[in-house]
């Protein structure tokens, strides 16, 4: 292919999407990739946006934004903003989008609606309402939504304050008009932020007990208010968690998604299982997924491959990618002072950490990687270290920031960077700072992993 800088970026990004099939529910069989909704806050919450913002994904782990990461959507009532956006694909297979009518951290405001829109095929979004689903001096936040097929209504579940933190559900047919609220989980604790998933004849609702911080799972047979009771033991990885997001797979397992507050905010981490209903839990390693950037408290689906391709020819996947270190899975390549380095994800200025992976500046075979925040600025190694430099048009800086992109030398299915102009040469970190090293096939597996990178959005 012939590529413009644009066009190559935008093909190379496409080309990191795989095809693992993963439904949220058991019998949407035809489902065959996931989208993610969400809001997004950065560390010092320069990243911070309060509209409803999606991402795809083909093995539902790692995910590509869509519109640049810019919201599809934003709230034009309430509070002018939202959190925790839920969508949910009703019975007549369009879908509905819940979301707390709040925008920033002031909880202490306390909004009685939910934003709501309706969606033929998510490349719309359509009759905003907000729906108000009680009169307490009490927030609504985190909504999920599950079908009660005793009832034959939806429920909506939310959090809320009736004198202690509770779950409230109230039933509907539209998502319009809803029923008078009623406690829906209450335990002899505080909770916050539930889940719902109904499979077979169980309703599993995940949620966060605000005694201890952690991650619960409770079941019910009949998905009826005040029939759940918990059943797992509590889970929590970094120091705070919250927002669980709970996933049945294509497979036949489990995953489990939690966001965490702490020791940074807008972090995700993971779990799996192949049996739910066994109480076993293993957390994932942060190089098996990749949340899209600066994402917080979303709602994860299946989607159908023509509901893939309709939302990524409507919404565009980015122009720019990241690169994640194979061996330090938590850590991207980002530029701080014009030299390149690895630090540990979430960070600001987010931004650098974003790249436009464009042809070759010496050899349009290769690539180069122009910042996205520092304009005509690249990557280009000078005394084997890599720097971000000003292009000055010379044929030194072009063959300096130019690599040529190969097979992982740890992964094949990541990559790695060899050097345009030494050709025996990869791109690789070292204490956390990056550089060009002659490295093979033949070198040690710690050279080898340090050199061996994703390709992400």
């Amino acid at each position: 292919m012939a590529f413009t800088r644009r066009s190559f970026a935008r093909a190379a990004l496409v080309s990191t999407l795989g095809v693992v099939a993963m439904p949220r529910m058991a019998s949407a069989a035809s489902n065959t990739a996931y989208l993610m909704a969400y809001f997004t806050e950065s560390p010092s919450f320069t990243g911070a946006d309060y509209g409803l913002h999606l991402a795809v994904s083909r093995d539902g782990l790692n995910w590509t934004p869509l519109n640049q990461n810019n919201p599809v959507v934003t709230p034009t009532a309430g509070e002018m903003g939202l959190r925790d956006p839920f969508v949910f694909r009703k019975r007549d297979n369009t879908f509905v989008v819940l979301a707390t009518d709040l925008k920033g951290t002031d909880f202490t405001k306390n909004s009685q609606y939910l934003h709501v829109w309706d969606s033929t095929d998510l490349t719309s979004f359509t009759g905003y309402r907000r729906v108000r689903m009680h009169t307490m001096n009490t927030h609504t936040w985190a909504p999920t939504a599950f079908w009660d097929a005793a009832r034959g209504q939806y429920g909506i579940v939310y959090s809320a304050n009736n004198g202690r933190d509770v779950f409230m559900a109230n039933y509907t047919s539209d998502f319009r008009s809803v029923s008078a609220p009623q406690v829906f989980f209450s335990p002899s604790f505080g909770v916050l932020d539930s889940d719902i998933v109904v499979d077979g004849t169980t309703t599993y609702l995940y949620y966060k007990n605000l005694a201890d911080g952690l991650t619960y799972g409770a079941r019910s047979t009949t998905g009826a208010p005040n029939s759940f009771t918990t059943y797992t033991s509590g889970l929590k990885q970094g120091n705070a968690m919250e927002a669980p997001l709970l996933l049945k797979t294509n497979e036949g397992g489990w995953r489990l998604w939690a966001d965490s507050f702490s020791p940074v905010n807008a972090d995700y981490y993971a779990w799996s299982s192949s049996n739910i209903a066994a109480n076993s839990w293993t957390p994932l390693n942060q190089r098996d997924y990749t949340p899209p950037l600066n994402a917080k408290h979303g709602s994860m689906l299946g989607i159908t491959d023509a509901e893939y391709n309709a939302v990524v020819n409507r919404w565009g996947v980015p122009n720019w990618v990241r690169l994640k270190s194979s061996n330090l899975p938590d850590r991207f390549v980002r530029h701080a002072g014009y030299i390149a380095r690895l630090d540990a994800y979430p960070f600001d200025p987010y931004q650098d950490q974003m790249w436009r992976m464009v042809a070759g500046l010496a050899d349009p075979a290769g690539v180069s990687f122009q910042s996205v925040n520092v304009a005509n600025h690249y990557l280009r190694h000078s005394g084997y270290a890599l720097r971000l430099d000003p292009d000055d048009n010379t044929a030194a800086f072009r063959a300096d920031a130019t690599f040529h992109r190969t097979a992982g030398l740890a992964d094949s299915a990541w990559t790695s960077f060899r050097s345009h102009n030494f050709p025996t040469h990869y791109l690789r970190h070292a204490d956390y700072l990056l550089r060009i090293d002659p490295i093979s096939s033949s070198s040690s597996l710690t050279d080898r992993q340090d050199a061996t990178f994703r390709v992400t959005p």
